[in-house]
């Protein structure tokens, strides 16, 4: 047992430091093809493991304590990473291997490139597996019903799903994702067809509270209807690539859906997972093996790049938006607003990672 707690420790490690470095390897790269000398790009905080210095003066270190990671550009001293003037000390050389001495431009497709960097990351996934196992797949069609099932009325076993609200179902899964966090008052707008005749009905779906094999409990909606059907179809790597999109992006949307849900009150705070739950997730996807893991790997890259674009000081979207004022106000901001902006997203950040980690050990203790 002891063994298994230790290989799942070291396979959640894996997953999260190498997510970090496809991070950190996204500014890195298109910082050097702006021209922008990088100083240091760590993987982990804390005292250096082992390092080493590649050909352009870049000192490459592996960090102690693995949770995140960072890329230090040369001259980066201020928050908006905005130029100081001519008091800076630095020579008309080195100023043109500075980042805050970029052009705007420059400065935002180094800051995006991090986010951007993990989005790719989870769409060669997808299309890896596409294209070499095929794609998870089941037709959207009625298997059967749950339940107090809200669609029984009106639907059908064998009845085929041809859209919702307009938009046109090809999978159960899209039936499940524009389901789950559904939270309107009017009901769903559903066509389906059924021994080849299209019919059209409103269904108001039932929200439900579900609790997971960890204890997670969480309110979704639900239409109450299941499917008998699951196979993997052969994806050829031309509609593998526009899948593995499609994937992405419904993921993209279905977070931030989410999100919103949580900020405007209809979902529960304590549905938010942190690092703990994260890593009891990656715990019970590692014993699936390792294509699960790598799919739970490009799942939680997407997460990253999402959690990095908020508009947080201190983040990735933070500054971004810092870069949006420079370019309406033709300056950066004044270093006082920095300053306020930058301890006010950094207070924001330990309270959701204390909220949700106080969460996650209430859900550990509820499960046994």
């Amino acid at each position: 047992m002891d063994f298994l707690l230790q290989y799942d420790a070291i396979a959640f490690i894996l997953v999260l430091t190498s997510l970090i470095y496809v991070h950190e390897l996204g500014h890195y790269v298109v910082a050097r093809m702006n021209g922008v000398r990088v100083e240091v790009f760590s993987i982990g905080f804390g005292p250096e493991i082992y390092g080493w210095r590649n050909k352009h003066g870049t000192h490459w270190k592996i960090s102690l304590i693995p949770f995140g990671g960072y890329v230090k550009m040369f001259g980066d001293t201020n928050i908006a990473s905005a130029p100081m003037g001519t008091d800076d000390g630095m020579t008309a050389e080195e100023r043109k291997v500075a980042f805050p001495y970029k052009k705007l431009h420059q400065r935002a497709a180094v800051v995006a490139a991090g986010p951007i960097a993990n989005f790719l990351f989870a769409i060669v996934v997808f299309v890896g597996i596409y294209a070499t196992l095929g794609q998870a797949y089941a037709p959207p069609v009625v298997g059967d019903f749950t339940d107090d099932s809200a669609a029984k009325v009106h639907l059908q076993v064998g009845d085929r799903i041809v859209s919702i609200n307009g938009n046109a179902i090809t999978s159960f899964s899209d039936i499940q994702n524009m389901t789950r966090l559904y939270d309107r008052p009017e009901p769903m707008i559903i066509t389906y067809e059924r021994q080849g005749v299209q019919n059209t009905v409103s269904i108001q779906p039932r929200r439900e509270k579900i609790t997971d094999n960890l204890g997670q409990t969480t309110s979704i909606a639900l239409l109450g209807i299941t499917t008998n059907e699951t196979a993997l179809r052969d994806l050829p790597l031309h509609r593998a690539v526009p899948a593995a999109f499609e994937d992405t992006w419904a993921i993209v949307t279905g977070t931030l859906t989410g999100l919103w849900q949580t900020i405007t009150g209809v979902r529960s705070v304590k549905e938010l997972g942190g690092p703990v739950q994260i890593y009891r997730i990656s715990e019970k996807v590692g014993e699936q093996g390792i294509i699960a893991l790598v799919i739970f790997a490009a799942h939680l890259s997407i997460s990253l790049g999402l959690i990095n674009l908020l508009p947080v000081p201190a983040l990735d979207g933070g500054h971004l938006v810092f870069y949006f004022f420079e370019a309406l106000l033709g300056k950066p901001l004044p270093q006082k607003a920095q300053e306020i902006g930058a301890f006010a997203g950094v207070a924001l950040i330990l309270m959701l990672v204390v909220v949700v980690t106080w969460h996650d050990v209430q859900r550990i203790l509820q499960a046994g």
